[in-house]
Formats: structure tokens, sequence, C-alpha cells
């Protein structure tokens, strides 16, 4: 893979009995290879749209996405999705979710018992592979579910909202774990998020959306990411560069939400 092009994307939702509602309106962005690029914006702005459209789980009704040189038309083994819940195999322990999917690709059982021990260890949770999930809690629920989809070896890992019912603790331990995952496995990630805060700490590069119709509105390049990585969060999040740059995007993001709000839009 040699990065993602997301090429003139638009998005039109028909609504039986009312307007259609333009969710994306000419989004085009590129995307390096390796490169963690959070999305951020407004309820409305288009941002789960955009990362179902990346899946392959919607078809745009303009424009295209393009992995490498490969169009997106559906989902695809390249590009791997950890959702807000879990979206675990409650009926599974924690090691046969994480091998189900090398399972169904037919991988050599020793080859994947061996790589779901070398994950489970590297996201902390060595030792709980025959607990079953649902005795976890949220946090260790989110790890086996990127111990998961890793096992499947992507190229592209898309986030939806991964650490949003987590509470703050362990939001931001889960925070220092995707960028150790980002910077130890070279993966493109791209992570949706309604908190300034963890977009501005995760992004090397943050996209600012604008609400209906979805567009781009501003976008960062960011030095926190790489800094995460060797300094103390908590050092980097109290720093004068981060604060700044965080009351200038919540000013923004504070400004589209009234906009929204004088205008009688609620749709999400």
């Amino acid at each position: 893979m040699s990065g993602i092009r997301i090429d003139d994307l638009s998005m039109i939702y028909e609504v039986p009995g009312g307007a259609p509602v333009e969710a994306l309106s000419h989004v085009s962005i590129d995307i390096k290879e390796g490169e963690i690029m959070t999305v951020l914006g407004p309820s409305g702005c288009g941002k789960t749209t955009l990362l179902n459209i990346l899946a392959g789980f919607l078809s745009p009704t303009r424009g295209q996405v393009l992995v490498g040189d490969h169009r997106v038309t559906g989902p695809g083994a390249e590009r791997g999705v950890v959702f807000q819940q879990g979206a675990l195999f409650e009926w599974l322990s924690v090691a046969q979710n994480v091998a189900f999917g090398p399972e169904m690709a037919g991988r050599p059982r020793a080859e994947i018992r061996k790589r779901v021990e070398e994950l489970l260890d590297i996201v902390g949770l060595s030792g709980f592979g025959d607990k079953p999930v649902y005795a976890l809690s949220g946090g260790m629920q989110q790890r086996v579910a990127l111990a998961r989809c890793l096992a499947n070896d992507p190229e592209l890992i898309l986030m939806d909202e991964p650490l949003g019912a987590l509470d703050a603790l362990t939001r931001e331990k889960m925070q220092g774990l995707v960028l150790q995952l980002w910077k130890e496995f070279g993966k493109t990630i791209v992570l949706i998020t309604h908190s300034v805060e963890e977009a501005l700490f995760l992004g090397e590069r943050l996209i600012v959306m604008a609400p209906r119709p979805g567009r781009i509105e501003k976008e960062y390049r960011l030095p926190f990411a790489d800094r995460g990585l060797v300094e103390d969060a908590r050092d980097i999040k109290a720093s004068q560069e981060f604060v700044e740059t965080r009351e200038e995007v919540l000013s923004m993001i504070w400004s589209m939400e009234e906009e929204i709000m004088g205008r009688g839009d609620g749709q999400s």
C-alpha cells in the first residue's frame, strides 16, 4: 500500500418523505502510508459517514476512495475497523476472539496460537486468553478489539470513537497504547473522535470538519503524537502549544455548534 486517496467524495442520503440530506460535499484528502490522522467536528459533519465509506460499508454518491491503486467498492481485508463498542463475540474467549480472523483466513493453527499470544502480550492482556470477554472491563475489551484487528494484519486501521465509552483515566492509558501500536506496527490509522484533546494528542494530522454539508474546515499538522511516544501525556497536554491549539480548535467547534443551534439543524 502506498497510501489512501479520498477523491472528491460527496454523500447524499435520501430521506423518505423529506428533503435529501447532504452528509459530505467534495471531500478530498491524501493520507500517507504509516500516517495517523484524526478527524474531528460537531454533530452532523459527516465524520462517521466518511469512515463508513473508507471501510466500504457505504458507497459514495460521488467520488472514490483509493487504497494504493485499488478502488474501494466494499469491505476488504486490507482495512480493519475498531468500533466504539468492541463488537466482540461474547460467547467466545479473549483468545478465540483474537484468533477469529486468522482462522477464517485458513492460517495454520500453530501460527495463529503464537500470533494471538504475541498480540495479547503487546496489548497488556497476557494470561487473559481463556477469560470470557463479558468478564472484562470496558478498557480491557477495547484492548481485545485492537488485538483482534491487528491479528488480521490490515494495512489501514479505521477507528470510530474507539475510546469514547471509557472513563478518563482508562481513556488516557488507551491513547498511549494506540500510539505505541501505531509506531510498532507502522499501520496507517484514521481515528474519528468527538474529543478535541484526543484528536490533538493522537493525530500527526488533524482534519476539522464543518457540518451540513460535511466538508473540511481546517487541517493541522501536529507534533504531539510523536512526542507522546517519549514524553509524559500529562506534560504534553499541559504544554502551552497544546493548550493554545486546543483552545483554537474548541472555539472553532463551538462556533459551528452555535450556528447549528441557530438554524435549528438538530440532525446528527
